[in-house]
């Protein structure tokens, strides 16, 4: 396809330089040959390939995008501005986004700090779990579709492969074999289920995988027959390939990169959640592994893997709801035996009817909460034997089946801890305990319940506290 001249004008866009040539489509800097209409920040025009050489998924997979980006939103995504006819000259326009891609990155890193992957793997997350919360999955995660912004947060390019849970999958209607990169492809989507969330998890993997090692845990296959490999295969684990990898990272990593979607996190959230607390991470035989499974074990996979039928997964909003990250704000002062009973009753309810959600037990301390020896005031200390007191309590707890850890905030602010605690770590339920106090005071003192259930940005559930009949006695 012949690149356009600068300063050719567009259905009311000029055309300046080529910004990137690929091989599905070339993207331009473009402006409003109107200056009254500039939206405020700079845009490109994304241009399909559709020379008589160009496959037909070039000009399916660009419909799919015309599909599905305008419905999404949020600093994840570049902003959807305008769209061309495409029977004329298909085109889209959207935001800018300064940063450079992971691939960029990589290339600049090879086998990079681990702090940094951590880091970057779960702004990657983030930006993925922003995508499912809107019924979208990408699966088409790749260095080159993934941008670092400036200030830390990920964005997610080119939705042409994806799905969108409430729109026609027209890739799976037009194309008859498996679509996608042969180096990031799931499992599931080699033999055509496409829509499950956790296909992008697995795609994460291979890229944490990639920064970690400098390599690619399947390679980048060829044939079919060498896709279908990571049906049943284990990837050489990163221990083996880079002897300073902490055995939370290589756990995470192998986990994302399970053959079988129901072994990796449930969702994206929960994987970011562990990348940012990498001390909660329970390391199993994946994150202590130091070599492949034997011959033995990978024939076992082998049969599994042949007979195993695939079924497409809820649609991915649902899937979140089922498997959230709850939230318990538990006080560690000024606290009855009523609330404390209350608040535990409340948090086995929530999981018990939630197989396989997050539990994340926060108390929040002021630096300053003690008034003994000055040894005894040190955050060190005052973190400690808190923490060490919420983990007792969390211990009464009925976690069968779930993820737990205890985080010891200190702050000045507990409403404002908790609310940001919730925020970054993309938190579905806040369980916190009620005033003490009636309604009509409520009305006149701004209370941490009442501040955390106004600005979350989740679902509040209030405690009434209240003890068991037997106690009342």
């Amino acid at each position: 396809m012949k690149l356009l001249t600068p300063g050719t004008e567009i259905d009311g866009f000029i055309v300046h330089d080529c910004v990137h040539a690929g091989g599905m489509a070339h993207i331009y800097h473009v402006t409003y040959a109107q200056i009254a209409r500039d939206p405020g920040f700079a845009l490109v025009m994304k241009i399909p390939r559709m020379t008589p050489g160009d496959g037909a998924e070039n000009i399916v997979s660009f419909e799919v995008e015309l599909q599905i980006h305008p419905t999404l939103s949020g600093p994840h995504v570049p902003r959807f501005v305008a769209a061309g006819d495409l029977l004329r000259l298909p085109y889209i326009v959207m935001e800018y986004l300064p940063g450079s891609t992971l691939q960029h990155w990589i290339d600049a890193h090879p086998r990079g700090n681990i702090g940094e992957i951590a880091l970057i793997g779960n702004a990657v997350a983030v930006a993925v779990h922003s995508l499912h919360q809107q019924n979208v999955c990408h699966l088409d995660l790749k260095p080159a579709n993934v941008l670092l912004r400036e200030d830390g947060v990920a964005a997610l390019l080119d939705f042409g492969l994806s799905c969108h849970a409430h729109y026609p999958d027209l890739l799976a209607e037009e194309m008859r074999s498996a679509v996608g990169s042969p180096a990031w492809i799931a499992p599931e989507q080699i033999v055509g289920v496409r829509g499950d969330l956790r296909s992008d998890i697995f795609a994460i993997g291979v890229l944490l995988y990639e920064m970690v090692t400098g390599e690619l845990p399947f390679g980048a296959p060829t044939t079919q027959g060498g896709l279908r490999q990571r049906l049943w295969m284990t990837p050489t684990p990163p221990r083996r390939l880079r002897a300073d990898v902490p055995g939370w990272l290589q756990e995470i990593i192998l986990r994302c990169l399970e053959p079988e979607a129901a072994r990796r996190y449930p969702s994206a959230a929960h994987l970011a959640f562990d990348l940012a607390h990498p001390d909660h991470v329970p390391i199993t035989d994946r994150g202590t592994r130091e070599s492949a499974p034997g011959a033995r074990a990978q024939f076992k996979r082998w049969i599994k893997a042949a007979g195993m039928h695939y079924q497409p997964s809820p649609l991915p909003k649902e899937q979140l709801q089922e498997v959230p990250i709850v939230m318990v704000a538990v006080p560690h002062r000024d606290v009855s035996d009523a609330t404390m009973y209350s608040l535990r009753q409340a948090v086995n309810r929530s999981l018990g009817i939630r197989p396989g959600a997050r539990l994340a037990c926060v108390s929040v301390i002021s630096p300053s909460a003690s008034n003994t020896s000055q040894h005894e005031r040190s955050e060190t200390t005052l973190h400690r034997t808190h923490l060490a007191r919420l983990k007792q309590w969390t211990a009464t707890l009925d976690l069968a089946g779930h993820s737990a850890s205890c985080h010891v905030l200190e702050s000045g602010d507990v409403a404002q801890a908790l609310v940001r605690y919730a925020r970054g770590n993309q938190v579905t339920m806040i369980i916190i305990g009620a005033a003490t106090h009636g309604l009509q005071m409520q009305r006149f003192v701004d209370t941490v319940p009442i501040r955390v259930a106004r600005d979350a940005p989740c679902t509040v559930i209030l405690v009434k506290q209240q003890l068991p009949f037997h106690a009342l006695a």
